[in-house]
């Protein structure tokens, strides 16, 4: 046999892409956007919590006003609920006899990468927010004039979550299921 399989080929894996149902798909992508999502924030909650603990020992004044950073990573969760919601409500059922047709699978494939990028472009805004959220108290407890300058940083940081949600969403807008035969 050659290097390459054949799509009709039973063990090749583009034949067991297109076998796996479009359903399947969609509550993956789903399930990566919202999970995914909710690993970011708490992994940048972690980095900036534990931070802002150690640096309140040597300036308590910093405690309440370094949480803006905390807030900011649990907007990466939520970001991921919202996109997780969205893609939920393109879900619509399809008869048996079209539920592998083109139509079907494309919709499927773009509600799962959809999930990915949303998922990931979050992990990574959480992790962002996190670390800058962390320098931000670190240096506030040296120097409070940096607060603002940090935190305008940061603001940036926490954009690229809501880059991913409108490249998620502008990728969802493809899924489009067959429509059912009267």
């Amino acid at each position: 046999m050659s290097g390459s399989a054949m799509v009709g080929d039973p063990s090749s894996w583009s034949r067991a892409l297109v076998k796996i149902s479009p359903y399947t798909f969609s509550a993956v992508g789903i399930a990566i956007a919202i999970g995914v999502s909710v690993l970011g924030a708490a992994w940048g909650i972690y980095i900036t919590g534990s931070s802002l603990i150690g640096a309140a020992i040597k300036a308590p004044r910093i405690t309440s006003k370094n949480l803006i950073s905390v807030i900011f990573c649990e907007a990466v969760a939520i970001y991921g609920v919202i996109v997780a919601i969205i893609l939920q409500t393109k879900l619509e059922s399809v008869p048996a006899a079209q539920i592998y047709a083109p139509e079907s699978l494309r919709a499927g494939y773009a509600i799962f990468a959809s999930g990915i990028i949303v998922g990931f472009a979050n992990l990574v805004c959480g992790l962002c927010v996190g670390i800058i959220g962390s320098s931000c108290a670190l240096s506030d407890a040296q120097n409070s004039s940096l607060f603002v300058k940090i935190l305008v940083i940061e603001i940036f940081g926490s954009a690229l979550g809501l880059f991913g949600v409108i490249v998620g969403i502008i990728m969802s807008a493809q899924a489009t299921w067959p429509a059912k035969t009267a």
